[in-house]
């Protein structure tokens, strides 16, 4: 695209539409974005999309990435992604899948998405168990220790799984978390393989959990589908049982995302 042809559609694009278009691309990529990059799939000048990643930083709807360059989603955007599948005709689909996976298996059945210090519970169904472990909606819990944070963190490119490994220590909730990097990339790579993720009382003591993905239309994990449950009902092995409900359920909880 030469520079006659940024400046043409710089201003074939509505003032009002460029920082939404701007946030949208962000967004559809799923990784953090250059500038040059925006340039040149959105057609603004060099000028317009600085001023507006500028502002949109800010403002907190993207901030910057690591390398100081880059940009990705801000708090204000992720919380807006957030309220949006929360959405009353969304949630109520979303739940009667997870209910319906929850009541199959009789444990306490997940929804959680990535956030930026590690995952948060976006929906849940309760165990009709006394005995229940309770982490209600809200709640974010580390990505290192848990079924859901393991399998995100299977997703991620390798440098920026070697950048979260480096940039700070891995904390033993539990006498069985893993804390090595080394032993943990092992871990992630059997995750990636397996296609699942597992937390034997790594997180908390006396509790077991399974996770599998649900990705986007995009192929890219969305959130995570797990069950968990008290070890005086499940040990690993006996929670693994229900994988393939868990992954029945995730497909479609996929497919509400691509409707």
């Amino acid at each position: 695209m030469t520079a006659t042809d940024t400046q043409d559609k710089d201003t074939q694009i509505p003032t009002n539409l460029r920082l939404l278009l701007i946030l949208e691309e962000v967004a559809r990529r799923g990784v953090a974005v250059k500038p040059a990059d925006l340039i040149e799939a959105l057609g603004l000048a060099k000028p317009t999309v600085h001023r507006l990643l500028q502002t949109a930083e800010a403002e907190g709807f993207l901030q910057r990435d690591l390398d100081g360059r880059s940009y990705g989603p801000g708090p204000r955007l992720r919380q807006m992604s957030v309220n949006t599948v929360s959405s009353e005709h969304l949630r109520t689909a979303r739940l009667a899948i997870l209910r319906g996976v929850a009541d199959e298996i009789g444990e306490t059945c997940n929804l959680a998405i990535p956030d930026r210090e590690g995952m948060i519970y976006l929906d849940r169904v309760e165990t009709k168990w006394p005995l229940r472990i309770q982490l209600p909606i809200g709640t974010q819990v580390p990505f290192h220790c848990t079924a859901s944070g393991k399998m995100y963190l299977s997703t991620l490119r390798r440098n920026t799984l070697d950048g979260f490994l480096s940039a700070r220590g891995l904390t033993a909730n539990t006498e069985k978390t893993i804390t090595d990097p080394k032993a943990m990339r092992a871990e992630i790579a059997k995750i990636a393989q397996n296609g699942y993720s597992t937390d034997d009382e790594e997180f908390m003591p006396g509790m077991t959990a399974v996770a599998v993905p649900v990705f986007d239309e995009n192929d890219r994990l969305a959130a995570t589908l797990s069950v968990h449950a008290p070890t005086q009902r499940h040990d690993l092995t006996s929670l693994k049982q229900f994988l393939p409900l868990l992954q029945s359920g995730a497909l479609k909880l996929s497919g509400l995302l691509a409707s």
